[in-house]
């Protein structure tokens, strides 16, 4: 790449983004000396670049004006994200030559490593069970190195830098790598609409951020301002350093919504035709809450032409339904119609009033967009993660959860399991950090007081994050059922032909020899294993006793 220190076996070339510095210094750590080597040429774009004998293990930093900064393009930050950078070898053993990437008929694994199995090996020892499961897909949430050994990796600093205390660049390798051969593609969420707050050094050496745009989360990228040609070249190789250098097979863009940028090609377009160029089978999803068309449209018709967006509406009239909750965003469902469209026709909010914003939202779908270009699912890291009890679906309903694979694993959109849900787990998944900076301690703990209130948890605190890890005390009657609903889906899912509608208070879906029942109310559908429902249409009435569940007839 044009920036970070790259090993080419010999030597190393270092090359930074400097603009608002006149002089900086290279200070290398190698075999236990320490030296110090200016450089003088920085080029019209403000890039300092410089060829030495230093190899990979060799520790860096620059020095600019008595302080030392790691890379702003760090491949590894083995001391942290205070300490000094780590040259990294790209030499890799790679096994994937047979491998072309997810298969047209994805079911994603979203999963946050640190809770799901420790670190990047934890993972890896864990694939044979999600081969088991049936997905072809995880998805990794952030792992661009953050402040300390436990975060959400939203509050990540350094793009290019994978977490320390996950294992590093060459474990991630090694977990794709092994994930390859056993038929499971691995996407990678990256954060490109705000920085972390600690360990942020990029403002030292340029513009990188907005002075227009203001996120709550951190700073936001400069992506139409003044020198924001080199701040669009830091993110967009950033993007194809993924799926490059580690054979990733997608990425989930985090929070679209916040990306600003008057360009007159935006920067999402920009990702994605660099991405396809690198890989064209390589999947960009998109998190937007705008429910604006623009974002799966092809450029042809005027949009960025990423391959999906995460669907919210789906999620937030299923869970109000299952759970009868009414507050904040939840205000605007809670109508079983409400799931029909969502089923049918993707946005519910299409342009209509929304009383939670307290006005028009989103933007009609124009006809014909298919319905792979959205993931649905019934519990994702946000959804649990960003309740005040951190609570699960199980939790809040019981057996009743049961419903939602029904729902959405069979469906032509691409379905998203949110780790542990799949077997029942009941450990919350709650916000944790492991900041360093008293300042940041301080203000994080009093917002989370006020937005709490009783249910105030520290998210500092070590047994924060230990109660948010997987027990894996597997309840079977879950995961079987999404072990059949997964391989069932293999089965029926084969095109766009399935339309939902209310009758009582149940769902129906109706598909190519296919009915799926969900019942919220005055309906018996079992849900012991897959329900043979014994008979060939759906009746105005479904008899039986008064109950909720689901079920599948399937000829």
């Amino acid at each position: 790449m044009r920036i970070g220190a790259n090993f080419n076996g010999k030597s190393t070339v270092f090359s930074v983004w400097a603009p608002y510095v006149d002089s900086l210094n290279l200070v290398l750590y190698q075999d236990n000396k320490r030296d110090e080597i200016e450089i003088h040429n920085k080029d019209e774009l403000g890039y300092f670049t410089l060829e030495i004998d230093a190899k990979a293990g060799d520790l860096y930093s620059y020095k600019i004006n008595g302080k030392e900064y790691p890379d702003p393009a760090s491949r590894y930050q083995p001391e942290g994200v205070h300490g000094r950078s780590m040259i990294v070898s790209q030499e890799f053993n790679w096994e994937d030559k047979d491998w072309y990437g997810i298969s047209d008929n994805p079911v994603i694994y979203e999963l946050h490593v640190g809770t799901f199995g420790g670190d990047f090996n934890g993972v890896k020892n864990k694939l044979d069970y999600l081969k088991d499961l049936g997905i072809n897909a995880i998805e990794l949430m952030p792992v661009s190195q953050f402040a300390g050994s436990r975060n959400w990796g939203y509050d990540g600093v350094m793009l290019y830098a994978v977490q320390n205390s996950y294992g590093g660049p060459y474990k991630l390798k090694e977990l794709i790598n092994e994930a390859h051969k056993k038929g499971i593609g691995v996407i990678i969420d990256v954060v490109y609409n705000h920085v972390g707050p600690e360990g942020n050094y990029l403002g030292v050496f340029g513009p990188y951020f907005s002075s227009r745009y203001k996120t709550p989360w951190g700073p936001i990228f400069n992506f139409d301002e003044a020198w924001s040609d080199e701040v669009r070249y830091y993110v967009v190789q950033n993007a194809v350093y993924w799926i490059r250098e580690y054979h990733a097979d997608g990425l989930r863009l985090d929070a679209v919504h916040s990306i600003f940028d008057n360009s007159p090609k935006h920067i999402l377009e920009e990702i994605n035709d660099a991405v396809k160029r690198e890989n064209k089978n390589a999947l960009v999803i998109a998190e937007s809450d705008l429910n604006d068309p623009k974002i799966i449209l092809p450029k042809e018709n005027c949009g960025y032409g990423i391959d999906a967006q995460w669907l919210d509406d789906f999620h937030h009239a299923l869970h109000t339904l299952l759970t009868r909750e009414h507050d904040s965003y939840y205000e605007d469902f809670g109508d079983i119609n409400q799931l029909v469209k969502a089923i049918n026709n993707a946005f519910v909010y299409d342009g209509i009033y929304s009383r939670f914003r307290k006005k028009h939202h989103g933007k009609k779908l124009p006809d014909g967009i298919p319905k792979h270009k959205f993931v649905i699912y019934a519990q994702n890291h946000d959804q649990v993660g960003n309740r005040k009890d951190g609570k699960r679906l199980i939790s809040l309903v019981g057996e009743k959860a049961l419903i939602a694979p029904f729902l959405y694993l069979v469906l032509p959109y691409i379905p998203m399991i949110f780790m542990g849900e799949e077997y029942g787990e009941e450990n919350p998944f709650l916000f944790f950090t492991d900041f360093s900076d008293p300042v940041i301690i301080n203000g994080l703990r009093e917002g989370r007081k006020r937005e709490l209130k009783e249910y105030y948890y520290d998210p500092q605190d070590i047994s924060t994050f230990e109660r948010s890890k997987l027990s894996w005390k597997i309840n079977n009657k879950f995961l079987n059922m999404y072990k059949e609903l997964i391989k069932l889906r293999k089965e029926i899912v084969k095109n766009d032909g399935f339309v939902a509608e209310a009758i009582q208070n149940c769902v129906i879906v109706r598909g190519n020899n296919v009915i799926v029942l969900a019942s919220f109310g005055e309906c018996f559908i079992p849900y012991d294993g897959i329900a043979k429902l014994k008979y060939g249409g759906v009746p105005d009435r479904i008899p039986g006793e008064a109950n909720i569940g689901a079920g599948i007839y399937y000829s």
